[in-house]
This record gives structure tokens, sequence and C-alpha cells, in this order.
């Protein structure tokens, strides 16, 4: 009961964090077989791929972007299937990829870091040793099906050599089907995009948002205020938002709920934001975009917390990011 009344006054229980993007929240639940009519609200690009499928006219390589968490995966897991691939998280003729940490030398995924309570202090990427790992997969002839099928989520999240050799694949004619999912086609070679067939995905409407949220066990994130405030018609991102709130310190959250004053406060904030890992510091700073909005609409305010943002996520050193960032709102 007192879990309850917290998330409805939105003061979350602390429970460890995971660093799962929003569009695989949605992927995680899902049953193994999935059909057309589990996917809701992205009518258009459900209805060009069955078309693809009816006329035997499949592509080689497409481009799935739309916000984060709308059913983007979900939609290439079914294509998939449809394709013939019983499966496809299992086959051996499918390749999943997606951003990797690097720990102890290793690659690990955010849902294997999340699994092992590994932190980092840095976002996970798409590394060139991955591509490399595509293009071997795909020169080789597939086992059981026609054809190998490659699908890389987070696409945005390349690192530069990395793109540069999926281009080099994708320029090379190979008895292969490449799926890219974005959230942020626009950081994408447009050397990369140009080759792929688009598909836009749209953002759910609030019947379809409780028709998703009640299906997966999640209605009562309905009642929270700001994460369907975050989520804006996403329910992958309502369930990644909801998730990031509760592992939240909630001390931490009371010291936000307002844009700090004094330097005690600032030095409070300051102490408690290093000790999170940096993918929850870059929450934070969504968060705060809409917490502070809701309370002042001030667009400088608003500014200078998704400059913070860019700032982190072009990896300046987060503690003197968020030093500047706090000054400034007590100057």
């Amino acid at each position: 009961m007192n879990n309850q009344l917290s998330l409805l006054n939105d003061e979350p229980v602390q429970q460890p964090y995971q660093a799962v993007q929003p569009e695989t929240q949605l992927f995680k639940q899902i049953p193994k077989t999935l059909s057309w009519s589990d996917i809701l609200g992205q009518f258009v690009a459900i209805a060009v791929l069955k078309n693809a499928l009816e006329r035997d006219r499949v592509g080689t390589a497409y481009l799935f972007s739309g916000p984060d968490g709308v059913g983007k995966t979900l939609t290439a897991k079914c294509f998939v299937e449809q394709l013939g691939y019983a499966n496809p998280t299992e086959h051996p003729d499918v390749l999943w990829v997606e951003p990797t940490y690097l720990h102890q030398g290793q690659q690990l995924t955010a849902s294997i870091a999340a699994e092992h309570e590994v932190k980092s202090k840095s976002l996970p990427l798409i590394r060139i040793e991955q591509v490399r790992t595509i293009t071997e997969f795909l020169g080789t002839s597939a086992l059981i099906a026609t054809k190998k099928v490659v699908v890389i989520q987070c696409a945005e999240q390349m690192q530069t050599a990395a793109a540069n050799a999926l281009l080099k694949t994708l320029e090379n004619p190979t008895n292969g089907i490449l799926i890219l999912i974005s959230s942020e086609p626009k950081r994408l070679l447009s050397t990369i995009a140009s080759r792929c067939q688009h598909l836009l995905f749209n953002r759910l409407s609030n019947e379809q948002m409780l028709e998703v949220l009640t299906r997966l066990g999640y209605s009562e994130i309905l009642e929270v205020k700001s994460v369907m405030g975050l989520a804006t018609g996403s329910p992958g991102a309502a369930i990644y938002h909801y998730k990031q709130l509760k592992s939240i310190p909630a001390e931490l959250l009371l010291e936000l709920k307002q844009p700090p004053k004094d330097i005690l406060k600032v030095i409070n904030i300051s102490r408690a934001v290093e000790t999170l890992e940096l993918h929850a510091q870059l929450w934070i700073l969504q968060y705060l975009q809409w917490l502070w909005w809701q309370q002042t609409s001030d667009a400088s305010l608003i500014e200078k917390l998704q400059n913070a943002k860019m700032q982190i996520q072009m990896f300046i050193q987060p503690k003197l990011v968020w030093d500047v960032l706090l000054m400034e709102l007590i100057n």
C-alpha cells in the first residue's frame, strides 16, 4: 500500500537502476510469437511491410524510425517472423545487434549490464567489432532459411568507424536483409539512410496507451503525471521513465523538486548526482526539463538543462557539467 501511495505522489521507492532503453521495455515483455494485431497505432508501416510480403518484394535494407518505445522493435520481430523465421531472437540465421558497454575488455548490452549490476560512467555504443561481426554473418550462407537477417537496435549510437564499416557492407550486395531501428535517424550517416527503405512510426493515442499499458500490467503508470508527461504517446517510454523514476533516491528527487536557490542545496545535489550512472544523470536532466517547465515556463532554464544534457552526451566530464549548471541556477 505504501508503495502505491508513493508512486501516485511521484515519490518513488528506490529500486536497482536499469539502463534499458524504452524500445527494449516493450520488447522484453512480448510473447514469443507475434501477430500484426499485437502492434497498435502503426497502420502505415505495417501496411507497407504486409504489402511487401504479399507481393514477395521484400527489400534488402529498411530503416524503422520514430519515437522510442512505440513499437519499432516489436514490428521488426513480427516482420522477421512473417518472413518465416520462427523465434527470430534465437534463430541461427537472424542476428540482433544493440549498443554495448565496454567492461573489463568485454562488450555488454544494457540488459546484461543491468542483470549483473555492472555500473558504467559511459554510454553504450555500437562498435566497429560488432559491425565486423555483421559483415562476417552476412558473408556466409544461411543455415536454415534462404536469407540471413540482421536487426540493429538504436542504430544512431554507432561509432563513426562502425558507421563507415556498415556503409561498405550496404554497398556490397548480399543475400540478406538489414533492418536499422532508430529514434534519431538524423544522427545516422545520410549515405546509410539513403540506402534504406524508410518507415516512420508514430506516437500512440491516449486510448492506445491505455490498452498497451493495461495489457502489459502497467496500468498504474497512467496515474503518475510526470511519467505520462515524459512518455508523450510512447508506452515503452512510459515503462522506461516509470522504472527510472523509481530508481532515483527519494532524497535527491526531493532536493530537485524545485530549482535550487542556495549553495548548500547545490552542494547536496552535486554530491548525490555524482554517485549515479551516466544514463541516470541524463535521465534526471530530461525529467527536470519536464518538471521545471510545469512550474516555471522558463524557456531559458529548460535550455540550460538541454545544453547540460548535450554536453554530457558529448563526453564532457559530467561533474563539471553539473557544477556549472547548478551554479548558473543560483546566480
